[in-house]
């Protein structure tokens, strides 16, 4: 009797000829729909159900179609481009917004442009501003860390969609706003701090000309008052290593160490942690420190650190949905990224630190 041969399934769909570039009728016939169709998905179109949607992506992917973005231009009028504006700022909230926007933009067949705006800003923020729209980008996404920068993106006159994140910010007529929940992630961390039993907790802040700053101060004292505790010691910095040691060596010779500490990131944890660690205060068993980002490392110092984790992937791909939104003249849900714990081993109950 003949062995029976088994043969490999044909696929759905197959690569195009050798050496020609494929093309999106091709993508139409594999997928076995329209090219209106296949266009509608490639400009993210609300009205495509969500199997088509599926089909007609997985035969772009596995043909290699890429879609010709000059021809776009031509035909819709639409550069399928998005300008980014930044303020340059190596922080790790900034580099760590832009990365994300840059990496969805792609993944929602959108070309990305940087442009970095510098002090003083009424005159860089404008002049960025007009580079963008002149090399035809569709709509403009900012990151405005910094109150003067917001400043001066709202004194300037706009032609297309311009979003801005900034922590806390209201929109505008011109210019629309998104972030995450920072004071949410700031009452978190507070909260964990309160349900340890300490009362006297400090807040070493970031600086207040940011966005950020404001409203993490502004959620740790909400924390406070909902528990029926008054904010006590608040220093304000610059969100550096080196501040925060110089600051907490301060409280260690003047005998002010507190029971707790929010600090406003993480890297002004790790100064903290160090200056009392150098002069015999321990963490958690004499005072409690809780950090804000969740950077790389976090869960290395020691101790390891409780923080808040920002969602840098949620926050981006929102961002970039609100701003399709307004270029197709659709509304998008703009409800805040939620920020959340992590726990570690920074803080303890203040019934097991030291007298």
């Amino acid at each position: 009797m003949a062995e029976a041969v088994s043969r490999p399934e044909a696929k759905a769909s197959q690569p195009a000829t050798s050496g020609r570039k494929p093309n999106i009728k091709e993508v139409a016939q594999i997928a076995g729909v329209s090219y209106g169709t296949v266009s509608r998905v490639l400009n993210n179109a609300p009205d495509v159900n969500a199997a088509t949607r599926e089909r007609v992506l997985q035969v772009i992917k596995d043909i290699g179609y890429r879609r010709n973005r000059t021809a776009t231009a031509l035909v819709t009028s639409r550069s399928t481009s998005i300008g980014i504006l930044t303020d340059g700022s190596p922080r790790f909230g900034p580099v760590g917004t832009l990365v994300a926007l840059e990496h969805v933009a792609r993944q929602r067949g959108y070309s990305t442009t940087v442009v970095s705006a510098e002090p003083p800003y009424q005159e860089s923020v404008p002049s960025a501003l007009d580079t963008l729209e002149d090399l035809g980008v569709d709509g403009i996404i900012v990151i405005a860390p910094v109150l003067p920068m917001a400043a001066a993106v709202w004194n300037t006159p706009l032609r297309i969609p311009v979003e801005m994140i900034a922590a806390g910010a209201t929109s505008t007529p011109n210019v629309f706003t998104y972030s995450e929940n920072q004071e949410l992630g700031a009452r978190l961390a507070t909260r964990h701090l309160i349900d340890l039993g300490h009362t006297d907790i400090a807040h070493f802040a970031g600086s207040t000309d940011w966005f950020d700053g404001r409203v993490r101060k502004r959620g740790w004292e909400a924390a406070l008052r909902d528990a029926g505790l008054q904010p006590g010691l608040c220093l304000e910095g610059d969100w550096s290593p080196k501040w925060a040691y110089e600051t907490a060596l301060r409280l260690v010779k003047e005998g002010r160490v507190p029971q707790a500490i929010f600090a406003a990131s993480d890297h002004t944890a790790l100064g903290i942690i160090r200056a009392f660690a150098e002069n015999g205060v321990r963490v958690p068993y004499d005072v409690s420190v809780v950090g804000f980002d969740d950077i790389e490392g976090s869960d290395y110092f020691l101790p390891p650190l409780t923080t808040v984790r920002q969602d840098f992937p949620a926050v981006a791909t929102t961002s970039i949905d609100v701003l399709l939104g307004a270029i197709n003249g659709r509304e998008v849900d703009r409800t805040p990224s939620a920020p959340t714990l992590v726990v570690r081993s920074s803080a303890a109950p203040a019934r097991a630190q030291a007298g």
